[in-house]
């Protein structure tokens, strides 16, 4: 139970940041958010988001001892005074990237390039002349990177860019502008389906549907949609890296999960939609209707 709370508090914890989730980095990149706009937006959205299924699973599975973890017989090992340096150096790089972009206006690939210069530098001068070291420095690990995830969402964003030039994606757009006039309730959508379909795809989508001459930065669907993309793969286990990861690290069952889980997910993420709406409703923030009037819809008669 404790590896499923993990899990919804590391895809809260990526929504709220531009570095923090792919998809947040996506809207980021392009230019649909900055950064201290969306920590400000998303910080408390993200926070009910875990606190509510928190305090569910808390009151409800302690009845049945499900979050009663058994002794571990591996005993920490400390982490040396120069793998420290290395950790915090890196945490450094990646804290330096939005700062890179705003203080120089370069892509966001540029400083993430920088930092990794700078680990490559440092690795090499602390493992300099440790031959049986060699698989602690940068060019060791570069080798070891995941070639087949990177070219399964270089094709991903390929087939969404094709669409995009065919027109489809507008009009989907049109399509579901004319049906559903709430831009957030298409949000919060996209946010449910990303628990069954991977969310980088929807975002693509997403972004190729709406340009920014109709929604500016940082407007309410831009946030609404970073928000409910990176928490709603919460809701199933399969919904989210983080969830994968737990399935097959910890060989937890979907059903399980499906079971134990994913009604107090779906809590969280409604309870951070009612709060975003609940904080923008207070600051006047709205740039369309949070609930589409009557008179809007589209009616058979």
């Amino acid at each position: 139970m404790l590896g499923a709370i993990v899990v919804i508090a590391a895809n809260a914890g990526g929504a709220w940041t531009p570095i923090g989730d792919v998809t947040t980095t996506m809207l980021w990149i392009s230019g649909q958010i900055t950064t201290f706009p969306t920590m400000k937006e998303l910080l408390l959205p993200s926070l009910v988001s875990v606190i509510v299924p928190l305090a569910l699973i808390t009151s409800f599975s302690s009845e049945e001892n499900d979050l009663v973890e058994p002794p571990s017989s591996c005993e920490g090992t400390e982490l040396a005074p120069r793998g420290q340096l290395v950790f915090f150096t890196g945490v450094a790089c990646l804290l330096f990237v939005p700062v890179f972009k705003s203080v120089t206006g370069l892509p966001p690939y540029l400083g993430m390039l920088a930092g990794l210069g700078v680990l490559w530098l440092l690795t090499d001068a602390i493992h300099y002349g440790e031959e049986n070291r060699s698989m602690l420095k940068v060019p060791d690990a570069l080798a070891r990177i995941d070639t087949q995830g990177i070219l399964f969402f270089l094709g991903i964003l390929m087939s969404i860019g094709a669409l995009d030039e065919a027109g489809l994606l507008k009009d989907l757009a049109i399509y579901l502008d004319q049906h559903i006039p709430s831009q957030e309730i298409i949000a919060t959508v996209i946010g449910l389906v990303s628990a069954v379909i991977d969310n980088v795809p929807l975002v693509a989508a997403t972004m190729g549907m709406y340009d920014l001459s109709q929604y500016p930065q940082d407007s309410s669907l831009w946030q609404f949609i970073a928000y409910c993309a990176g928490t709603g793969g919460s809701i199933l286990i399969i919904g989210s890296a983080a969830g994968v990861a737990f399935m097959g690290m910890e060989k937890a069952d979907f059903t399980w999960y499906l079971k134990k889980v994913s009604p107090w997910a779906l809590a969280g993420y409604v309870a951070g939609v009612g709060a975003l709406v609940a904080q923008k409703t207070l600051t006047g923030d709205f740039g369309v209707d949070v609930l589409p009037s009557v008179a809007s819809l589209s009616l058979p008669f």
